[in-house]
């Protein structure tokens, strides 16, 4: 199943509405409303196929842990959540069987599993240090 759709289907099950919008400085947002419903908006308008998936995962990795903060949070704060929401993306995204079997046929450079997965280099990197193929 394609990763876009798979994201969609979760947004939707969820009753996360996910949405295009104009930002020129941020491509992607998600915010809960006072209902706990989450709404995610990306402007995707300069983003390839593979920020557009990472970043819907990064969003909604928010939205399905309960990560949010708001402008005045403390760095730490800010930090742990943001750590949540890319390990559910992850996860979500990669899972380490997916990312086992991809190196045992060859893929070993970061660019080639970023190619395989869909996703872009630097999420790439993330997924093998969160799995403890890469040591940063």
């Amino acid at each position: 199943m394609n990763k876009s759709v798979k994201l969609d289907n979760i947004a939707e099950k969820d009753d996360i509405e996910i949405m295009e919008i104009r930002s020129e400085s941020c491509p992607s947002v998600s915010v809960m409303a006072d209902s706990g419903r989450c709404y995610i908006g990306i402007d995707s308008r300069n983003l390839s196929g593979a920020e557009e998936i990472v970043r819907k995962a990064h969003e909604l990795g928010h939205c399905e842990t309960g990560a949010f903060y708001n402008r005045y949070a403390a760095c730490d704060l800010v930090s742990r959540c943001e750590y949540r929401a890319d390990v559910w993306a992850i996860e979500t995204l990669v899972t380490r069987t997916e990312l086992m079997e991809a190196m045992r046929s060859g893929k070993t450079e970061i660019w080639e599993l970023a190619e395989y997965f869909s996703v872009t280099e630097d999420f790439m990197r993330k997924v093998c240090v969160h799995y403890g193929f890469l040591d940063m």
